[in-house]
């Protein structure tokens, strides 16, 4: 099993459940509050640990309490905590999210340390960089470290997993090699081509030197597009209460699968799994699943408990 280093944010997430969610101006009265670890990057962390993989997690923290909560439940996790920093004056990052029954849901993140996770974080790091190695990394943290973090990957041979959401454009040095995981709109902004589908964003991406294109699509499943082919994968057919850390957790078990050794179409059919269940629980880092509940989806084609 190859080792799993993900350089990217860490939230306390706190979650109303709503009937309805509000309109500018408007209150809704929620049914259900939760308070949970959050952020793309540990989200993802998190996810690639709990199936199994040894996992690295390189992120700024509070010192706070929400910064303790966050640090204890990692360790929980078996998440390697040694690269995790605390930023002496600013608060750990906060994310408040309304789901609505339905499982879609608004988002609005206050950073906090996030904004101080650098490109030096990143160098301490640097013993982690290996060619038997996978990096995983997102958009929720400044781009300068991004594009640091894949740069040093790079340099030492690794694969890299570009998680772009929250959508921006990216420099072509940054796109050149990696595994790209956009969403259908995130794929049309990359590609400069607003409403694109995801096939045309996805050869834009290529054309752009992305090693491959895995444009998700929610309850359609996902598009892997290499230079060589082009592989349609579906979803799984359950019943979703929040679509919150869906994504997340299929780019853990994307780099999950790929630690382990499977090809990328094996990869992207277990990541859609994982995905699927994370949508059937309340929550981002509560929600996402355990391999045996994602061998049992893959197996049986039902959630297992």
């Amino acid at each position: 099993m190859r080792n799993v280093i993900v350089v990217g944010s860490a939230n306390m997430d706190m979650v109303v459940k709503c009937r309805k969610l509000p309109s500018r101006g408007e209150t809704v009265l929620g049914d259900a509050f939760i308070m949970a670890g959050g952020g793309k990057g540990a989200n993802q962390a998190v996810a690639a640990a709990r199936l199994g993989a040894p996992t690295w997690l390189v992120a700024r923290l509070g010192k706070d309490a929400q910064g303790k909560v966050l640090l204890e439940n990692y360790r929980r996790e078996r998440l390697h905590t040694d690269f995790i920093r605390y930023s002496e004056d600013t608060a750990s990052g906060v994310a408040l999210i309304f789901v609505e029954a339905s499982g879609e849901n608004m988002i609005a993140v206050a950073p906090g340390a996030n904004g101080e996770l650098s490109s030096a974080d990143v160098a301490a790091a640097r013993p982690l960089f290996a060619p038997d190695a996978l990096l995983l990394v997102q958009l929720e943290i400044d781009l300068a470290t991004v594009c640091a973090a894949v740069a040093q990957a790079k340099a030492a041979g690794m694969t890299v997993i570009l998680n772009p959401a929250p959508a921006q454009p990216l420099p072509d040095e940054l796109v050149a090699g990696v595994i790209l995981t956009p969403n259908r709109g995130e794929a049309a902004l990359l590609a400069g081509q607003p409403g694109a589908q995801p096939a045309e964003a996805a050869a834009i991406l290529l054309r752009r030197g992305a090693a491959a294109v895995i444009v998700t699509l929610g309850a359609e499943g996902a598009l892997l597009v290499t230079p060589t082919s082009t592989l349609a994968v579906p979803s799984w057919p359950v019943r979703a209460v929040d679509a919150t850390a869906a994504g997340d957790a299929f780019n853990g078990g994307l780099a999950f699968s790929l630690a382990r050794g499977d090809d990328l179409p094996t990869a992207v059919r277990f990541a859609t799994a994982c995905g699927a269940l994370a949508a059937t629980k309340m929550g981002a880092q509560p929600s996402l699943p355990t391999l045996a509940e994602v061998e049992a989806l893959l197996r049986n084609g039902i959630r297992g408990e």
